[in-house]
């Protein structure tokens, strides 16, 4: 059986338990083989990850998986509904946000897929297994996020942040998951001209300062409201992306860190959809060739003026969300006038 297979029927294993289990419990009542050294490993993981606690020491050391309390995860766009409204809105954003933010990278699951994914907790049948990992990773690192937003963002946070979206299992110690890169990166990409070009992301030497600047920037974000909320995404989301921090998912981790200023604010999320991957990444391309590779000299956002074509970009990307929460508050008002 493949790995990931395994992996999945030990997180359902202890998902259904009502109790902590110990590392010879999860063997038994599993009935699968694994070497104990790998299961470990899989759980210190997940625990680090926030998804199980771990209690005890050596031999009496238990296992948990972390019921989620729903009611301490709502951001303020939710304020005023009553709470089945809240419940569903806040599941279609979910599933739009992680279906969107997926398939911009690949991932060939629908949006009725990822909502029947992330309801049920089946797999959709001829499916890659890979694709349902991405889902859930992308939709637990939206809860992580929900859940953070009291607290200061910090690297620590941007780090669990990519350990979730980052599910693909890899052995190579020059691809960390939840560390910064280790080696350069670039892509090619066709400019404004049509002309070939290769963009060269920052230096894996200079990602830990231009990644303090931006942290720092979310962190002093200021006032956001609706009529700047789309600036601020795009400020962020360019950062990240041109910073290029990890060896992978990076767009999956821009397009969270870009939220994290709106949902302070208690706004809706700013959603890229995937039907627009091609004007998306054009855009993306055209600013990161006229800026340049970024330095711990140039900082993250050279010249912020170049910035105002994917701004406005964003600006017509955000009417999905809003409208999400517009139709919810109706139903709502419909409510109360018929009450």
């Amino acid at each position: 059986m493949a790995k990931d297979s395994l992996q999945i029927i030990v997180l359902s294993l202890l998902r259904s338990s009502d109790k902590s289990l110990s590392l010879g419990e999860i063997t038994r009542r599993s009935g699968i083989e694994v070497n104990p050294r790998t299961l470990r490993r899989w759980l210190s993981q997940w625990v680090e990850d926030g998804v199980l606690t771990r209690s005890g020491e050596g031999r009496a050391t238990r296992y948990e998986f972390i019921t989620r309390d729903d009611s301490a995860a709502q951001p303020g766009f939710l304020c005023g509904l009553d709470e089945d409204l809240r419940l569903e809105l806040l599941a279609q954003v979910r599933d739009l946000w992680t279906h969107n933010s997926t398939a911009l990278e690949g991932n060939t699951l629908s949006l009725g897929d990822t909502h029947f994914i992330l309801e049920e907790g089946l797999t959709v049948s001829g499916k890659p297994l890979k694709d349902h990992q991405e889902v859930i990773g992308h939709a637990r690192a939206i809860d992580l996020l929900y859940r953070s937003l009291d607290e200061p963002l910090t690297a620590a946070l941007v780090f669990a942040l990519h350990r979730s979206v980052q599910t693909e299992a890899v052995t190579d110690i020059y691809k960390p998951h939840g560390a910064w890169k280790l080696e350069p990166n670039g892509t090619y990409a066709i400019g404004p001209a049509g002309e070939q070009v290769f963009i060269e992301y920052a230096l894996p030497a200079d990602v830990p300062s231009l990644m303090l600047e931006l942290i720092e920037a979310v962190n002093d974000a200021g006032d956001v409201d609706v009529d700047n909320a789309h600036e601020i995404y795009a400020r962020v989301h360019m950062g990240v992306v041109h910073i290029h921090p990890f060896w992978d998912g990076n767009g999956r981790v821009a397009r969270l860190l870009a939220n994290i200023p709106l949902l302070r604010a208690g706004l809706p999320p700013l959603t890229i959809s995937q039907g627009d991957r091609r004007q998306y990444i054009q855009l993306l391309a055209n600013y990161q060739i006229a800026v340049g590779q970024l330095s711990r000299s140039t900082g993250v956002w050279p010249d912020h003026a170049m910035l105002k074509d994917f701004s406005e970009y964003c600006r017509s990307a955000y009417s999905t969300t809003r409208e999400l929460v517009t139709n919810a508050f109706a139903v709502q008002s419909r409510r109360v006038t018929a009450g």
